[in-house]
Parts: structure tokens; C-alpha cells; sequence
């Protein structure tokens, strides 16, 4: 199994190992652009791995708060009651950078900077960018996506589109 995240077209594309594309999902990538030095809070390029996988068996809208479950389950007044929280729900996939000086290690660490594929609320409109840095998808295809790949899978996170 493989992902290709790309930037361009905000669509995450699930690939098996003969690199036919099994699933394919919208998301949302960075308000502010790609990029890989801690605090700028763009989306990191290049090849990743998934270091961990969080929230095996949580509900739906579990609510993560430093990848732990914080007991809230969100709803739509949960997030009114707190329109300027960065909700990450449902799963956590934690990617770390394979490639030394540019998204591994040092300032521009992928997974220092804790960067995840993680759910959103429904309201979140996918497709278009928005994040603070992760790769924000629908719960329902983020616990698909979830439950096809393991630790150590490929992410790979690229500018352009597919062509």
C-alpha cells in the first residue's frame, strides 16, 4: 500500500502495491501552502511514513487533543461553544519524514512539527485548503483509509496533481 497526497488537485489517493489506485478522497491541505520549516504551518512535501496510528476503536468525533481522546465527542455546538479550536477527530494517522534535511530532522521535522492525517468536523469544506498543516478528512473516509493501512506505509505528499 501506498498514499499520494496532491497538493494541487486536494485529493488523497489510496494505492495498492502494483500502484493501482484503490481509493480515492478529498481533502484539505494548508491555508498557508506547502512547506516544511516548523511554525509556518504549511503542509510538509515529499515521502513520509506513518509513525503511528491513534484512536483504534474511538467514536466517530472523538475529539484528540495532543493525540489523546479528551472525552469530548463533537457536535456542531461543541464547535460553536469553540469556533477557533483546530478540531482533530475520529483518527489519527502520524506522519514522520523520510527525507533528511528536507522534511526529517532538524527544523523542518515532519513529525516534531505533528503533522497528521486526521478527521474534521462535516462542516469543513474538503477540496479546497484550510488546515494549519495536516491533512484534514471526512471521518468516514478517514476510518476507511484508516483500517486499509499499517505503520510504515508511504506517504508521499506531492505539489502538483496526478499527471
Amino acid at each position: 500500500m501506498k498514499i499520494n497526497i496532491y497538493i494541487a488537485t486536494q485529493q488523497l489517493e489510496l494505492l495498492d502495491d502494483a500502484g493501482r489506485v484503490l481509493r480515492q478522497y478529498k481533502v484539505s491541505s494548508a491555508a498557508n501552502g506547502v512547506g516544511e520549516v516548523r511554525g509556518s504551518h504549511c503542509t510538509p512535501r515529499g515521502v513520509h511514513v506513518i509513525r503511528a496510528k491513534i484512536g483504534t476503536g474511538c467514536e466517530v468525533n472523538t475529539v484528540f487533543v495532543g493525540r489523546r481522546p479528551t472525552g469530548e465527542i463533537y457536535s456542531p455546538e461543541l464547535g460553536a461553544a469553540f469556533p477557533n479550536r483546530d478540531w482533530i477527530l475520529t483518527r489519527i494517522l502520524w506522519l514522520s519524514g523520510c527525507e533528511v534535511g528536507f522534511n526529517r530532522l532538524g527544523d523542518n521535522d515532519t513529525m516534531r512539527r505533528y503533522i497528521y492525517i486526521h478527521g474534521t468536523p462535516d462542516s469543513v469544506q474538503l477540496g479546497e485548503t484550510g488546515s494549519h498543516g495536516c491533512i484534514r478528512m471526512r471521518n468516514s473516509d478517514l476510518i476507511e483509509l484508516f483500517d486499509f493501512v499499517s505503520i510504515g506505509t508511504t506517504v508521499e505528499i506531492i505539489e502538483g496533481d496526478a499527471t
